[in-house]
């Protein structure tokens, strides 16, 4: 049987908002609340915390996590959870962003039965947003995909351009083959992610199919402080 985990990677330093796995959030850590989530799934066979840093770690043990230490010198999350999965078992890799407290359990679940079935190298999810305002902020990662639901491009400029009635806004979590996981890792970075700055586009140009899973709606992803009084409004309002 496929083994799955899931990795959370998890740094201290962050030119927009420093020590931002580590900051409150109704009463816990920013990084409690993605790492519970990730409990909530029902289909992780085991979840990790992956850092380099000693606060991080400590943190996580202290709400119960299993830590693993990995090199300071990763350009990237996706190499950190890379370095985890190279020395796992594991079949099936769910890399789980360490800034998104508004992910939930049953989210996670979504990206693997496509990764088991072998229909896709990779995962992820989008959400459709219907306020076409919001399709020219570059924060906001669009995606296009075709009839089957396969990735064709993503970008941070608006797209389509022309939209009418909604664009998909893409949730930044992955799901990988390991061994799609370990390739991607070793390729040097391609034209594309460095001209929008979004490294699943190393996938699409290196011929490796991302499988879409829509979901009702975007989460918030914190960024900066302002992100993060936004998430614990709206966690507020998940709670009523």
């Amino acid at each position: 049987m496929a083994k799955i985990i899931g990795v959370i990677p998890a740094r201290y330093a962050s030119t927009r908002f420093p020590g931002k796995p580590l900051a409150p959030l109704l009463g816990k850590p920013l990084l409690q609340w993605v790492y519970e989530a990730a409990l909530s799934a029902r289909n992780l066979d085991e979840i990790l915390i992956a850092t380099d840093d000693a606060r991080i770690a400590e943190a996580g043990r202290s709400f119960g996590a299993r830590v693993a230490f990995t090199r300071p010198d990763h350009p990237s999350g996706t190499d950190r959870v890379a370095e985890v999965a190279e020395a796992s078992e594991a079949s099936i890799v769910i890399n789980i962003q360490a800034d998104e407290p508004l992910l939930e359990g049953w989210m996670i679940d979504l990206l693997i039965p496509p990764l088991l079935a072998g229909e896709a190298e990779m995962s992820s999810l989008m959400a459709p947003v219907y306020d076409l305002t919001a399709i020219n902020d570059l924060n906001r990662v669009k995606v296009v995909v075709d009839k089957r639901g396969y990735a064709l491009y993503f970008s941070r400029s608006p797209l389509p351009s022309l939209a009418r009635d909604f664009f998909y806004q893409h949730i930044g979590i992955y799901g990988y083959q390991r061994e799609t996981l370990l390739a991607l890792c070793r390729l040097e970075p391609s034209r594309l992610e460095i001209s929008e700055r979004l490294e699943q586009l190393r996938a699409l140009e290196n011929g490796y199919r991302i499988r879409m899973i829509e979901v009702p709606q975007p989460t918030e992803g914190v960024d900066t402080p302002e992100d993060l009084a936004r998430a614990e409004k709206l966690l507020k309002e998940r709670k009523k």
